[in-house]
């Protein structure tokens, strides 16, 4: 006779075994019996009408944790409609009417090539905005274990070709994690199967973000398993640049894709891997990879991430990808990419002589044609300097990069007890708005009338202007004072005119065609910048305690957000130094093209343009400070600055009316772009003996420690 003990462990196995589903044709019988159809209960499991119809016909079967969550409920239906006796069956609900998909407006985009310019025939302009879906249940828990977002921002409405969101999280056990907690059952065991899955039944993808443009093409997301599985490395070694990491082209894997008809884009199979066919129509049929183990996610733009939960990370990507775009390499690659994507080149214009819709230039954008710069804009081994055997000198229109000499320290200054770290949110972003740049080629011209209305790059003596030794030049990155004539761009020359000062250009290369480029662009990274900041506890409505008191913890409130935010700044950043990407490789030779000057984004007057405003802006409010409170920095590097001060907050040195307001035109407190966060606290003995050694506070101030050999 069996022991207690026994009894008890055969039923503890039992009870670790998983459940036992009822067999295929039950399943239906049950659901038909409680009136609800396919679409409903797919929909209630977080999963696709498809799976749902495999489990039904003995295909496939659902894995944990829907496959639990699908046991309770079929178990309950059983209690309610068993085999003999049952209750007659509701009526099932007919389904909600599924939208019509919005007529196709001019893509951008027909060739083989993803990237490339449309030129077939297309339908003509914007259909209306397809109605809005209603609302999902609620997500089932994944298997994220973290607390559910705070989410202040309301979400956009659900296009309804693309119901799971716009990417997902592969793992090696085939559950792909989408957005909202969603939890697709990926059946795939190679890439080429991977791509007919994600293009066949997901409903993965994101709708343009203009009127003109074209479609997100969806992102799967590979776990190191995950890759495994499909029969990659897990990691690629060999390469010293990141950027150059790839498969060979005899890879087994590469070699699948081209068999099954697949092709990849110049850049190969690496970290961010494209696959494509050439459109069908204007049928888009592309799918963007990104391998985690060959450090897709830079860890310096998306801290922490690579390290998350399958359901952590899809996640956070998806939040950016509302919020911002759907990732297609780095973040630099991203916030170039958001700027194409809201400035379309080209859109649908009517042939007069024929009637067709094709292709035409879409005012305000950059146009499909790569632009050469002028001479003095470009970088010393572009093919129109080498060529041209310019010697006249660069723009040098860089963020600062300044300590004061300690000879300029007053008594007063070195008695104070610390030295405190002031950063400006998204400078550079901040600069974006509003900001009129050259959309057409340069012109040369001599000894031209200034005007600060015409975006270029002029050619003045500013070395006459004498200013306050104890603040930087604001016309030079290093701080230092003209030496003679040098070129600066129009934002830099008009501020040596608005401090009372007499410009006469000796040269100018100038655009006769201006718009604001990057308007769009400030506003949607804006608006994701203000929102998840205030998802984590930072707003609007708080005053500056309460403010510096919730900078102090947003990181600790979720830690999937804060990423979102890191991802954030570093897509402004990262965009606004693609527009000047200078070549790769120790194979270049100067005066050869590199494939960055192939894009209408190549642009590094624009580059300039947002530079040169930034650190304008800066010195003006370092020169209002100064007036208002007589504080002059210690040291600025580029949104960065340190001032001496009497307490450890920036609450003991700011400029405050009778009233509590802040004053206008120095440094304020606050969470949107150009506004100031505090960066660190140190001791002003610690910035002092660093300033003594030629080091800068502001690289060190967060964290305290310094780096003798920085090479500033």
């Amino acid at each position: 006779m069996a022991s207690e003990e026994e009894l008890f462990a055969s039923v503890d196995a039992l009870l670790e075994e998983e459940p036992q589903l009822p067999p295929p044709a039950e399943r239906a019988r049950l659901r038909e019996a409680a009136g609800i159809t396919q679409s409903r209960l797919a929909t209630a499991l977080r999963t696709t009408p498809q799976s749902v119809k495999n489990w039904e016909n003995g295909r496939s079967e659902p894995r944990p944790p829907r496959l639990e969550a699908y046991q309770r409920l079929l178990n309950g239906w059983a209690a309610k409609y068993p085999v003999h006796g049952a209750p007659a069956a509701a009526p099932a609900p007919a389904p909600a009417p599924r939208p019509e998909p919005a007529p196709q407006t001019f893509t951008g985009s027909t060739a083989s090539e993803p990237e490339a310019v449309a030129s077939a025939p297309v339908q003509a302009p914007a259909a209306p905005a397809a109605p809005e879906r209603p609302a999902r249940p609620a997500a089932r828990q994944t298997t994220s274990r973290r607390p559910a977002a705070k989410t202040a921002a309301a979400k956009p409405a659900v296009d309804p070709r693309f119901p799971h969101g716009p990417l997902a999280v592969l793992d090696g056990d085939g559950s792909a994690y989408g957005v909202d907690g969603i939890v697709l059952d990926c059946p795939a065991a190679t890439v080429p199967e991977l791509v007919e899955w994600t293009l066949r039944e997901p409903g993965l993808g994101a709708p343009k973000l203009n009127r003109y443009g074209k479609d997100s093409d969806p992102l799967i997301v590979l776990t190191a398993a995950a890759a495994v599985k499909l029969g990659l490395p897990e990691r690629l070694e060999g390469h010293e640049q990141r950027r150059s990491l790839r498969l060979p082209e005899d890879h087994p894997v590469v070699k699948q894709v081209v068999k099954a008809k697949w092709k990849l884009t110049q850049r190969g199979f690496g970290p961010w891997a494209r696959i494509y066919r050439k459109a069908q129509g204007r049928e888009r049929q592309c799918v963007q990879l990104a391998i985690l183990s060959w450090d897709a996610l830079d860890e310096r733009s998306w801290p922490g991430v690579a390290e998350m939960e399958p359901a952590d990370i899809a996640r956070v990507l998806g939040v950016y990808a509302q919020r911002v775009i759907t990732p297609r390499g780095s973040t630099a690659v991203s916030g170039l990419e958001l700027m194409t994507a809201l400035r379309p080149p080209t859109r649908a214009v009517q042939d007069p002589q024929s009637g067709n819709w094709v292709p035409g230039h879409n005012p305000g954008s950059l146009g499909t044609e790569p632009m050469d710069p002028a001479p003095p804009e470009a970088t010393v081994e572009h093919p129109v300097v080498v060529n041209s055997g310019w010697t006249g000198g660069f723009l040098n229109e860089e963020a600062y990069q300044w300590v004061r000499s300690v000879d300029l320290l007053s008594d007063e200054e070195c008695v104070l007890p610390f030295a405190v770290g002031l950063d400006l949110n998204t400078a550079f972003l901040a600069a974006a708005a509003r900001l009129v740049v050259g959309l057409s080629a340069p012109d040369h011209f001599h000894a031209p009338a200034f005007n600060p209305k015409i975006p270029g790059s002029w050619l003045v003596d500013l070395s006459h202007i004498e200013l306050d030794p104890r603040l930087p030049s604001p016309f030079t990155p290093d701080g230092s004072r003209p030496t003679g004539p040098a070129w600066y761009q129009t934002h830099t020359v008009a501020y040596a005119q608005e401090l009372g000062h007499n410009v006469q250009p000796l040269e100018a290369y100038l655009r006769r065609e201006t718009g604001a480029y990057l308007d769009p662009w400030h506003d949607r990274l804006k608006n994701a910048y203000v929102d998840t900041l205030a998802d984590l506890g930072v707003t609007r409505d708080l005053d500056d305690r309460a403010f510096l008191a919730a900078m102090e913890r947003h990181k600790q409130a979720d830690p999937a957000l804060a990423a979102v935010l890191a991802a954030i700044k570093a897509t402004v950043k990262g965009g606004i130094g693609k527009l000047r990407e200078r070549p790769q490789g120790k194979s270049y030779k100067q005066g050869e093209r590199w494939p960055a000057l192939e894009r209408p984004t190549w642009r590094p007057d624009i580059r300039a343009a947002v530079i040169s405003k930034a650190r304008v802006n800066m010195h003006r409010k370092l020169r209002n400070m100064a007036a208002m409170t007589g504080l002059y920095p210690l040291a600025v590097l580029s949104d960065c600055v340190v001032y001496p001060s009497p307490g450890e907050s920036p609450l003991d040195f700011l400029p405050y009316a009778a009233s509590g307001k802040p004053q206008p035109g120095g440094f304020r407190l606050g969470p949107t772009p150009g506004l100031a966060k505090l960066e660190g606290v140190q001791s002003m003995l610690w910035a002092v003996d660093l300033m003594e050694q030629g080091l800068n506070p502001a690289r060190h101030i967060k964290g305290g420690d310094a780096v003798l050999d920085e090479g500033e």
